[in-house]
This record gives C-alpha cells, structure tokens and sequence, in this order.
C-alpha cells in the first residue's frame, strides 16, 4: 500500500502486477479490500490498481458532500500520479459503478474497456434521496455502526451468510472502521448524482456487466436493462452471490473478466 498525492489530499492505493492497467473501484462504504481475490488473482496479466477512494480506507476524508464526478476525477488524477498514460480497464462496484460512469463521460480518452458490477445507471428516488441524507446525518450523530446494521444483510446472498460467515464479519469491520464524515459526504453525494440512463449509448466502447443472481440492490433484469442500451455491452449472471459478486464468487466473476479482457 502506498499514500499517494493526488490535488490536495492523499489517496491510499494498492499496486499488484505487471502489464495493461485495470483499474478496481470499490462500493459504498467499503475499500480496496474487498478486491482482494482479484488482486491476487489478475496480477498475474496486469497491472491491477486499487484505490481508497476519498473518504474511504486509508484515503484522505472530505467533509460536507463529495460527488461522483469529483471521485472520477481524483482518479483521473491519481492516474496520473503513478505515471499511467495509457487507457485503462475501469471495473467499478456498486458506488464505484457510479464512478465510473462520470470517469467514462468525462475523461473518455483515458477508458480502453469498462467493467460494471452490480450497480445503477438510473438516479435515486426523490424517497431515496432523502433517505440517504437522513442516513448521513444519523451517521455524524451516532457512528458507522448505523450503516453497518442496515446495509450489511443488503450486500450478500443468503448462502453467503451461511457458508462464508468470514466474508460478512471482514466487510462489517471495513464499515465499522470507516470514518463518518466520509460515509456520509458520500451519502450526500450518491443521493445527488445525475441519472445517466439516457447517456448510455455514448458509452460506445467494450463493456462487461457483472451482476449477482440474487442481488436485491441491483437485480440482474435492471443490469440486463443497462447492457441493452449500451453499443458494445454484454451481462454475465453470477449465481449464488449478491450485490458483492466479487467478493462472494471470486472465481466465476475472475473468469469473466478474464475472458472479457482477452477479447
């Protein structure tokens, strides 16, 4: 792990590899650590990079709301503070979905390929929104247990609580550990991000859509939904696992990316 300077703050970041970037954005309200079957997996063929995003792990924490678009561009920025010129794989979770819509519209000649997992095109419900935001204020006044309680039997499949217990307590500890005024200026600014639905086909180039089987965040008829707008996508189904596929399914989810990016 490495503190890197990017603008005005500092991002954590983990380097695993040799070759062609590929780029892992984590979810709300996680870190880097939940790509770490990835990280041990894909480092083989490429230079994997994973970022603590502002507010986020070991990154440096912004107060107040912090935006999707800012996020895309501290990558972009953080791209260029490891010295990363060429087009890189942008493969974000979740949140880091979201990311990487704005990094796809914003900074498009720095995306060779886009891989999407188990997150949203569409914005938040008026409802949504306000339940966020009530939620980041819950969070300044009472810590990130309140996140951890709520959200935690959203993330993973039922048989992911039985059978892979560690997977659920390690993600619960991320959460715990996560400073709140970071979990909730990304509250704010998740609860504010554009609805990009109707943008879809600019995003012309090769996409992988990787949804779990039973992700009730994002279910795989909305992911199906995403891909057929999309020019160049297609959606890989993951049984057995919910909205942290990654995490839940390493090797199926690997597999994919894997064939996706010799294609």
């Amino acid at each position: 792990m490495a503190l890197v300077q990017v603008g005005d703050l500092r991002l954590n970041v983990v380097e695993r590899g040799r070759g062609k970037p590929l780029l892992l954005v984590h979810g709300y309200p996680l870190d880097h650590s939940m790509w770490r079957e990835q990280l041990d997996d894909l480092a083989g063929a490429y230079r994997v990079i994973a970022p603590d995003l502002r507010g986020f792990g070991a990154s440096a924490v912004t107060s107040g709301v912090v935006t999707m678009e800012q996020l895309a561009d501290d990558i972009a920025r953080l791209l260029d503070a490891l010295n990363v010129s060429e087009p890189v794989v942008f493969c974000g979770l979740s949140m880091g979905g979201y990311v990487a819509w704005q990094f796809a519209l914003r900074h498009r000649s720095r995306l060779a390929r886009l891989i999407l997992c188990d997150t949203r095109a569409a914005a938040d419900s008026p409802e949504a929104a306000a339940g966020r935001i009530k939620t980041a204020e819950r969070v300044i006044a009472e810590g990130a247990a309140v996140v951890a309680d709520t959200l935690l039997p959203k993330l993973f499949a039922p048989g992911t609580f039985q059978h892979q217990p560690q997977i659920v307590e390690d993600t619960r500890q991320v959460i715990l550990t996560t400073k709140p005024e970071g979990i909730a200026a990304a509250l704010r600014g998740m609860a504010q991000r554009a609805d990009v639905s109707s943008r879809l086909r600019e995003i012309d180039i090769p996409a992988l859509l990787v949804g779990g089987e039973l992700d009730a965040i994002s279910p795989p008829v909305e992911m199906r939904q995403i891909t057929s707008q999309m020019p160049r996508a297609r959606f890989v189904e993951i049984e057995n696992a919910g909205h942290m596929a990654p995490l839940e399914q390493p090797a199926p989810v690997n597999a994919a990316i894997r064939e996706f990016l010799r294609g």
